[in-house]
């Protein structure tokens, strides 16, 4: 069945026709990303990682880490493992828990209604970490936060990308998926300044001192979220589902029947499993980029801030100029090139630490370079990624959110992977700690490259 066939059929039982490549609705869509995208910003990536290592670390009077040990549940861990640690098991608790939902959703025709639960979840979670202080016993109360923070925005994104092949073509996924990770690196990039302006500028004269100010810019981000969150879940239509069934065992149902198609299909499993392997190094990369600077270059908020937006601006031209490239030689070629820019970027991390024991300033500089080849390639993994499953799924399908769930599986399964090993090195490595756990990201990016050589598909040609 064409697509047009399919579209029409649909229109028949459902009465509802979806709207492909319209301004308005790809405009609204994109805008979650502009609301959402504060948490792997804000929370994930800057302020929150500056804030959790200053309250969880003890520095001698040269500035130098004498003490980064915290207890939880009765065990010491490492500051940074134990965050992680919080983190991987998040995306585990996903990985079992997104592919019943999803199938439940596509069933039932409420999509949105479990996005919105996950959105409310992960933002409200995040002004619940105005709680942690330097005092010992807000500390666990901080690790149940970022839980519960990272459930809400990766499950709710499982939802969010299942809409991208019913409000754009084929021929029109990357740029639309292009568009919703420029809005996102905008959004956030705009509330991250907010915030530092707030943190730097305004607090002494409105009496409190920064670390007050930087929780209550958690309870800002909360706002944030749930606010501009609002302009999807009123302005993008959700197609109602072909057959409606209000058991829950239809959720499994459609589950079941997706699984199979995805074990019929070649070029799916074949790009999932490329995708398990590099997204443990991009993942991982996204979640310790910050924690990085500040443990093992010792660098300042000052000054590992505008790495971060380094990041986010150079990504926005990134994502579009990838999926520039993959309209001229595919995607195939474009996440290729992405990949073993990777590469280079984990090598030169790896010599960059080394080099702080002999020039700490040139290492710092260091950091800035590869700060822009991060953001070149971030921002264009990740959306020529999303397009590329997209473009493989089948067009007479109704059953994205089901499709999605296998392809948010994978990224969240890799997550767990590459946080737990690298968690699992710094833990083990006294001496060189994350520098070593470096190595094992160039490790992901190689594989992951190899295997997408595998991946032959005509949908993924340059148009």
């Amino acid at each position: 069945m064409t697509q047009t066939a399919f579209a029409e059929a649909l229109e028949t039982e459902t009465g509802h026709l979806p709207e492909k490549d319209n301004k308005k609705t790809t405009t609204a869509w994109a805008m979650y990303d502009w609301a959402n995208s504060v948490y792997p910003l804000v929370i994930s990536s800057a302020i929150f990682p500056i804030y959790y290592t200053a309250v969880t670390t003890k520095k001698n009077s040269a500035g130098d880490i004498i003490d980064d040990n915290v207890v939880f549940l009765g065990s010491t861990f490492k500051n940074t493992v134990i965050s992680n640690y919080a983190l991987a098991l998040s995306f585990l608790v996903i990985c079992f828990l997104s592919p019943l939902l999803s199938g439940i959703a596509d069933s039932r025709g409420n999509k949105k209604n479990f996005m919105r639960f996950f959105c409310y979840l992960g933002a409200l979670s995040c002004a619940s970490l105005y709680l942690l202080t330097k005092e010992p016993e807000t500390f666990p109360w901080g690790i149940v936060s970022i839980f519960f923070a990272s459930l809400g925005f990766w499950s709710s994104l499982v939802f969010y990308n299942s809409f991208l092949p019913e409000i754009a073509s084929p021929e029109n996924m990357d740029k639309t998926s292009a568009k919703g990770f420029s809005f996102g690196y905008l959004g956030s990039s705009l509330m991250l300044i907010l915030c530092l302006v707030f943190i730097q500028g305004f607090s002494e004269s409105l009496g409190i001192d920064k670390g007050q100010a930087t929780r209550i810019c958690f309870i800002l981000i909360a706002i944030w979220w749930m606010g501009f969150a609002q302009i999807f879940f009123t302005k993008v239509k959700e197609p109602k589902p072909k057959l409606k069934d209000e058991s829950i065992f239809k959720g499994f149902h459609e589950i079941q029947k997706v699984f199979k198609q995805v074990r019929k299909s070649k070029s799916i499993n074949r790009f999932l499993f490329a995708f398990l392997f590099y997204s443990m190094g991009v993942q991982t990369v996204m979640l310790v980029a910050a924690y990085f600077g500040a443990k093992l270059l010792n660098m300042p908020a000052s000054q590992l801030i505008p790495v971060i937006l380094i990041i986010q601006f150079i990504g926005i031209a990134g994502s579009y100029f990838f999926s520039f490239i993959s309209r001229k030689k595919g995607n195939k070629f474009s996440l290729g090139i992405t990949l073993i820019i990777w590469v280079g970027i984990c090598i030169g991390a790896w010599y960059d630490a080394e080099y702080k024991n002999i020039d700490r300033d040139k290492a710092v500089a260091g950091f800035y370079v590869l700060a822009f080849f991060v953001g070149a390639v971030m921002g264009g993994i990740q959306s020529l990624s999303r397009s590329t499953y997209g473009k493989l799924i089948p067009e007479n399908t109704i059953d994205h959110a089901s499709f999605f769930s296998f392809y948010d599986i994978t990224e969240k399964f890799s997550m767990v992977i590459g946080l737990f090993i690298f968690a699992y090195v710094e833990q083990h490595s006294p001496e060189k700690g994350m520098q070593n756990s470096v190595l094992a990201l160039i490790v992901f990016f190689a594989i992951g490259f190899i295997l997408l050589q595998r991946l032959k598909d005509k949908r993924l040609k340059a148009a």
